[in-house]
């Protein structure tokens, strides 16, 4: 372990103080941190020193990303380092922070399992998407939770037509489609309608987001499907593409929207092995009481 970029949040001032406290932590065991610019302009704006010893990040390679601060932070942090291959790993100090591997109560114990490389990591599926106007790419870009398709006027509803793998299966007046990987099943699909998913589940999913149809159900496909999703020229309304909420680009009438797997995923660090039933339970505060497990049938 040698050079570690470390992400925080701006909605925690908070987060701040933490980044220079693990800096610290992790250059006496030789390990050097890098931050990025708009970052270290943070760190101005609230009148905290810069950690010492810190760079600017520059590209150059990396062996960790550490976020401080929730899912939001962590779909920056993979911005950032987009052609990257470091793993990435989250420390919540946000609400839910499903993406996170440890709380802010945990930070020293994480310090030190990453200076002595004592972590695991896991892939996570990412999306792809190109957007097509009048036979032309007129956009591309990713996403590790979600592409979404929305309308962009409250007062109008966006008509489009569905296909999977070359075929279409239905056309409907919308709010807009999601297509969601496992890790974003959580997120926004989650709060739409959709099912949650394994992260070790290869699967994509599709909500449709208040379709005015009969067949506007979630739809759990192969991750090897492209899925497009056509703007109809009739459609009252025009549209708005979203990729994690980050990335965003206008859609005219006759846009074709396509979502792939992408080739290159994203790492995460592993701190725990624990289920991910148990990671369920706790992020969302689910009743198990009265359960009494398999031991209680022996």
């Amino acid at each position: 372990m040698h050079r570690v970029l470390i992400v925080i949040s701006h909605a925690d001032d908070a987060a701040a103080q933490e980044a220079t406290n693990a800096c610290k932590h992790l250059a006496q065991r030789g390990i050097a941190c890098v931050f990025d610019n708009d970052d270290l302009d943070h760190f101005a704006a609230l009148g905290v020193s810069q950690p010492e010893g810190s760079k600017t990040y520059s590209g150059e390679d990396l062996d960790l990303v550490m976020v401080l601060g929730g899912d939001g932070s962590i779909l920056r942090a993979a911005e950032i380092v987009n052609d990257n291959p470091a793993p990435i790993l989250g420390i919540n100090l946000g609400h839910v922070g499903f993406m996170t591997e440890a709380e802010r109560s945990e930070i020293p114990a994480v310090l030190d399992a990453v200076a002595a490389g004592n972590f695991s990591t896991s892939e996570r599926t990412t999306l792809e998407v190109k957007v097509w106007q009048e036979g032309k790419e007129v956009f591309s870009s990713w996403a590790i939770n979600e592409v979404a398709v929305e309308k962009s006027a409250r007062e109008r509803m966006l008509e489009v037509v569905l296909e999977i793998d070359a075929r279409p299966v239905s056309s409907f007046g919308c709010d807009g489609v999601l297509v969601s990987t496992p890790t974003g099943s959580t997120a926004y699909a989650f709060s739409a309608g959709g099912p949650v998913v394994w992260p070790n589940v290869e699967a994509f999913v599709v909500v449709p987001l208040s379709a005015h149809a009969l067949f506007a159900r979630p739809l759990v496909i192969d991750p090897e499907s492209t899925v497009a999703v056509e703007v109809l020229r009739r459609s009252p309304g025009s549209g708005v593409l979203w990729c994690d909420g980050r990335r965003t680009f206008d859609l005219g009438p006759g846009a074709r929207i396509e979502v792939a797997k992408r080739p290159v995923p994203v790492k995460m660090v592993v701190l725990d092995n624990a289920p991910f039933a148990d990671r369920l339970v706790r992020k969302f505060s689910l009743p198990v009481s009265g359960w009494r497990g398999p031991e209680a049938e022996a």
